[in-house]
């Protein structure tokens, strides 16, 4: 299977990087708009995902965007694809 047909059907989400304390992790949080159910208003629902950073090169206030991949430690089952926009550029 090509490159091209593996990454085809994967998950991807863009969110901006909240930690990059750890190795090789960075904490990427995730905001999306609803609509809620009973009151029909558009509310703002955020999850955080661990995502792995092989080099360390992404920073805190950085827009990514993560792919999921295999499980690669027990919190950690996504890897940084992109760098959407730098941290303090406009």
């Amino acid at each position: 299977m090509s490159e091209a047909q593996a990454t085809k059907n994967t998950r991807t989400l863009i969110g901006q990087v909240v930690s990059d304390k750890r190795s090789k992790t960075i904490t990427v949080l995730v905001e999306r708009r609803v609509k809620h159910e009973l009151y029909g208003k558009i509310v703002a629902r955020s999850s955080k995902y661990h995502a792995h950073d092989e080099k360390g090169e992404y920073k805190m206030g950085d827009t990514v965007e993560i792919a999921e991949s295999r499980p690669i430690s027990k919190t950690k089952s996504w890897v940084v694809t992109r760098l959407v926009k730098k941290a303090g550029l406009a």
